[in-house]
Parts: structure tokens; sequence; C-alpha cells
């Protein structure tokens, strides 16, 4: 199998769910997977108890043991912005560092993906231009665009594939996650489709992760050879 990209349209549209499901997906056919976060912001506390989401939700959900050290490389306590989140707590994000960690985990492992933070444009550093999407542009791995139903959708996701593009990053497909089934949400989607000529698929809200154990809704965005 391949390696890929889960980026989101924003923040909080369900990339790590999203991220979980394909990991689940793959290691049912018996491929060695391993989910990879870059970047995490949002050190969450329950009852004492101190975790981020998304390494979380891959080690409570991977169906294989997997490397907690190898899941991320930065966490930063504060739900911020990657780049001030790292300022707040003396650090700077690396890009060659993040990509190194790529390369050795596509050698470990037969699919690594690599969930993004936020959109597209989030920064990365408090002193220069970088993004998220010249890390991606940087890897040469190819993307799965999630995005929601709501109001608002069609021009983020539009933006979205459209900042893509300019930076010649292969577009798989769209999830378009939490649909509610809303005529709005409805004519979202099809007006999306009607721009952008990829594979998509949509998510219905309120879905549990082991729900889709048994069912094949990802495997036409998982028909590349790159």
């Amino acid at each position: 199998m391949k390696h890929f990209w889960v980026v989101g349209t924003d923040t909080d549209v369900g990339k790590t769910f999203i991220t979980t499901l394909f990991m689940r997906h793959l290691q049912i056919q018996g491929h060695k997977v391993i989910p990879y976060k870059p970047v995490q912001t949002g050190e969450v506390e329950d009852k004492g108890r101190y975790y981020y989401h998304d390494t979380t939700t891959y080690l409570k959900y991977s169906l294989q043991p997997i490397a907690i050290e190898a899941l991320n490389t930065y966490s930063f306590s504060k739900p911020a912005s990657p780049h001030f989140a790292a300022e707040l707590e003396g650090e700077t994000i690396n890009a060659h560092r993040l990509l190194k960690a790529i390369d050795k985990l596509k050698i470990d492992y037969d699919t690594v993906i690599c969930e993004g933070a936020g959109g597209l444009y989030v920064p990365l550093h408090s002193d220069t231009t970088l993004t998220l999407l010249d890390v991606i542009e940087e890897s040469t791995l190819p993307v799965i665009l999630v995005t929601n139903t709501k109001l608002g959708t069609i021009n983020h996701t539009l933006l979205s594939v459209n900042a893509l593009k300019a930076r010649n990053i292969d577009l798989l497909g769209i999830v378009f996650n939490q649909f509610e089934q809303s005529a709005l949400e409805k004519n979202n989607i099809d007006t999306i489709r009607r721009f952008v000529k990829v594979p998509t698929v949509f998510i219905e809200a309120n879905r549990t992760i082991e729900s889709f154990d048994d069912e094949s809704i990802l495997e036409r965005l998982m028909t590349y050879d790159i």
C-alpha cells in the first residue's frame, strides 16, 4: 500500500475520525499501518489524566500494536495554531524533522497516514511563512481532503482544492463528514462535485468508528496507484 495525508478544510471537521477509519480499514485488510500526527495541540485534562485526543484515538482503536513514540513529533498543551502553541513553550517546529520522521515510517510500515493540523495554511513557524501546506508539498504524498456539509463548506472546500492544485499535490478524493441529510447539505455536496472531479464519499452524522468495520465505504478512495 501507499502513503497519504488526511487534511481538513478547517479545524474540527473530523480529520482524526477519518484517519482512524482508514487505519482500521487497512488493518482489517492485513496491512501494517501507522497513523502519524506531525504536530498536535490542545492537551486534554480529565480527572487528573492528561492526554492528546488525536494520538489517544489512534491507540484506542488500532487493531494492531502501534508504537506510541512513532505517532507524533511535536505536542503542545495550548489549544492553538501550531506556530503559537510552539512559541508559548519556547519551541520551534522544524519541517525537516517532520519529513525525516515520515520517511522513516515509510520504511517500517506498509502505509503511513499523516494527519494534518487545522487547515492547509496553518502556520508552523512564528518567524517564517512555513505552513502545513509546505510540508505536504515537500513530502510529495497525495492527499485526502476532509470537509463538512454545513453552510460555508462550498467556499472552504473549493479554496482548499485550488490550494492543492496550485502546488501540484495529488488529491485522491474528498470525504464529506457529519452529513445530516438536509436539503442544504445535499445541495452543497452536489455543488462541490460539479466543480471537483475526484472520488467522494460522505459519512453520516453520529456514526461510530466500529460501525464501519464491515463496510467498504472508503474503498473507492483507496484505488490509487502512485
